[in-house]
């Protein structure tokens, strides 16, 4: 079992969901006690074996997914996570472990993950099987069922997806800033402040899953953003939002009547947001229940 924060990290990775993450590791543990116990004793390394295990139903996931996902209601974004100190794993008799929790770094960021979710499944598991957790490509390729030599271009690949959309680098602490004028701003109906912070291009993409309202489709342009987000109150009355971490970075929650309906991803380049991922479906919110942040700034 002490392999389970390395099964979980590494599921959550290339799945982009907590709760496919939890199934996953869920079903990898009931394959190793399906084996008799002389085949398990004779496993040389119990922890390799788990992970080959767990990235094949990863990567079988990982194609059936893109079926799924063309029914979905909407645009998908990945489930988004609290700061590690905020959050458990859902099941009681693991609740205070915290070898249950996901490492937050720059791989979990949602920007990081919304660019896995365009790479095919192969390029994804070779990706964050080698350049996340360090596997050699000849254990790459006895996963994905390729050559090393493919599993090295696939790596390859995943990397200029990942160069191509990545934003100049951004200290956290000037992140925070900017999020906190745009928290200002929206509070105060200030257009002009509003608009400040946001890129000319910037786009917003919400996902409510089919089960509550959102944005079907992406809205770009930071004067029909800004308009959108002062005209809200219309449709969600008495909203609080809460400053906090979301997947590492500085993000929002908003709360109605207690409960949290909406999590709010940025990305932010040069001092200007340039994306905000808004997850609104609540059965992606279920860390942020369980297991409700405790930080921040919350105001009216």
């Amino acid at each position: 079992m002490s392999e389970r924060r390395r099964l979980i990290n590494l599921a959550y990775r290339m799945l982009g969901s907590l709760a496919d993450a939890e199934d996953v590791v869920q079903e990898t543990y009931a394959r190793w006690y399906a084996l008799p116990r002389r085949e398990r004793e004779a496993i040389v390394s119990p922890g390799g074996w788990l992970t080959t295990v767990a990235s094949r139903i990863c990567l079988n996931l990982l194609g059936s997914a893109r079926v799924r996902r063309e029914r979905y209601v909407g645009e998908w974004i990945p489930e988004p996570l609290p700061a590690s100190r905020e959050w458990t794993d859902a099941a009681a008799d693991l609740a205070a472990d915290p070898a249950d929790r996901i490492t937050l770094d720059e791989s979990v960021s949602m920007a990081f993950l919304v660019v896995l979710e365009a790479m095919t499944p192969a390029e994804r598991v070779a990706f964050v099987l080698h350049d996340v957790f360090r596997y050699p490509f000849a254990e790459v390729a006895a996963i994905v069922g390729r050559t090393p030599a493919a599993c090295r271009q696939l790596a390859t690949s995943a990397r200029r997806r990942i160069r191509a959309a990545q934003a100049p680098a951004t200290p956290t602490s000037a992140q925070a800033g900017v999020v906190r004028e745009f928290r200002r701003a929206w509070e105060a109906k200030d257009l002009r402040s509003l608009m400040g912070v946001l890129d000319p291009e910037a786009t917003v993409i919400a996902d409510g899953g089919g089960l509550v309202g959102a944005l079907l489709h992406p809205l770009t342009g930071r004067e029909r953003i800004a308009a959108a987000y002062l005209d809200s109150d219309r449709f969600a009355p008495g909203i609080t939002l809460l400053e906090c971490s979301v997947n590492g970075l500085p993000g929002l929650v908003a709360r109605q009547d207690g409960v949290t309906v909406t999590v709010f991803a940025f990305r932010i380049a040069e001092g200007l947001i340039t994306h905000i991922w808004a997850v609104r479906n609540p059965e992606k919110l279920r860390p942020w229940t369980e297991g409700r942040p405790s930080g921040g700034d919350a105001r009216k």
